[in-house]
């Protein structure tokens, strides 16, 4: 066990490092710590094999980093910003992602519709496709100190995104598990994961921000912050272990909720000094989760990527950032976010691989097309997350958002 979590360790330091090297060639630390995930991981030199990945206390530390960089998220929603701007971001948020549902999905029926596959699996590419991955954008946030309309309208966006990703995306399975014969998620199911982790994130968030009112000094505020991330996490464990095993909750939302209640308690200055002093373990977090995001990635797949791989890539990016353009158009957000906030929505490859599992578990009895989902999305998450990244930090650049380097 200590030889595991010694390796596990070691691959977290090589990463950092490959960071660093990434950050001499101008170009994101995230590049490096991907890069090493998948090299490490359990389909290359499995020196963090899939043991690890499946092991209770990894996935314990990888729910509490979920927490974590959701806490990031929670303190950008602050009531009296969010008025100004909420009704345009939620109406963004929902061109961007149901544009991106639409598109991939049209564009795997036409496909389908001369190649004799069901119709139905196209929504499951289009349920698959909608939702973002917030952690690889967060982490060219946090490396770079970007800061403008651009990462203002991003933050929150990515909360929403998730949101409105698993309502059409369990829908979605619901939906194909009848007509596929398989097992179903319950309808009733999707507003519970939607609402329960918030509900989570509330009840502890509440308490938080009463003890952070009269927490005083860097040591007390860190404290109050961590054993309220850790209790987040626990009763969100406990609920999913005993009471939701069939399904997943989201941890991330769990976090934003959470940091979501205290931020509109304290003082902006006290938030500033707080998220100050989470910035180390922010960082942390970001690095174990990202790395977390490469372990599962097979390097072969980019040589065995087919036509379906490539249609997905870019029919996404189309919906992802032309949807994005229509709705900060239609809404009158300025012209940096109208030309460069769908670049920075790329970022794929964690919720995508989740949202496979799923529906290829709901799948279980058409092997055949189990095989055209985990075939096309794995391949997929290798080389999108690799050009997402590199043009979500083009975004921000383009924007005037961080310096360029």
């Amino acid at each position: 066990m200590l030889i595991i979590i010694l390796r596990w360790i070691a691959v977290l330091a090589l990463a950092f490092i490959a960071g660093k090297l990434m950050a001499k060639i101008k170009m994101p630390s995230i590049l490096g710590w991907l890069i090493v995930g998948m090299i490490f991981g359990p389909h290359a030199i499995n020196l963090m094999p899939q043991i690890v990945l499946s092991a209770g206390w990894y996935k314990t530390i990888i729910m509490w980093m979920q927490c974590a960089f959701g806490v990031m998220l929670g303190s950008e929603l602050i009531w009296s910003k969010l008025k100004t701007s909420g009704k345009a971001l939620v109406l963004t948020t929902l061109a961007q992602s149901l544009g991106t549902f639409a598109v991939v999905s049209l564009a795997f029926g036409i496909i389908f519709a001369f190649t004799k596959v069901p119709i139905y699996l196209a929504f499951v590419f289009g349920g698959i496709a909608l939702a973002t991955a917030p952690a690889p954008a967060l982490s060219i946030v946090n490396e770079f100190h970007a800061k403008g309309p651009v990462t203002d309208t991003l933050l929150p966006m990515t909360i929403l995104d998730d949101v409105v990703g698993i309502a059409v995306f369990f829908t979605v399975n619901s939906l194909i598990a009848r007509a596929a014969s398989g097992g179903s998620l319950p309808l009733y199911m999707i507003p519970v994961m939607i609402f329960l982790p918030v509900l989570i994130g509330v009840v502890v968030g509440f308490p938080t921000g009463l003890l952070l009112k009269k927490a005083k000094g860097k040591a007390a505020n860190l404290a109050v912050l961590l054993g309220g991330i850790t209790a987040t996490m626990v009763i969100g464990w406990l609920l999913n272990t005993y009471l939701l095993s069939g399904v997943t909750l989201n941890y991330m939302l769990m976090g934003v909720s959470f940091s979501a209640v205290f931020s509109n308690m304290i003082t902006s200055e006290q938030l500033e000094d707080i998220n100050r002093y989470f910035a180390p373990i922010l960082g942390i977090s970001l690095l174990t989760a990202i790395v977390d995001l490469g372990a599962p990635l097979d390097y072969h797949l980019i040589l065995g990527a087919g036509l379906y791989t490539f249609i997905y890539i870019a029919a996404r990016a189309f919906g992802k950032y032309f949807g994005a353009k229509c709705g900060a158009t239609f809404t009158h957000m300025s012209d940096t976010v109208r030309k460069y906030l769908g670049l920075t929505l790329l970022p794929h490859s964690g919720v995508s691989l989740v949202f496979t599992g799923i529906i290829c578990s709901t799948l279980a009895s058409a092997p055949e097309l189990v095989q055209i989902v985990q075939g096309t999305i794995a391949a997929a998450a290798v080389i999108n997350e690799f050009i997402a990244v590199i043009a979500a930090k083009k975004g921000f650049e383009l924007a005037g958002e961080i310096k360029k380097v």
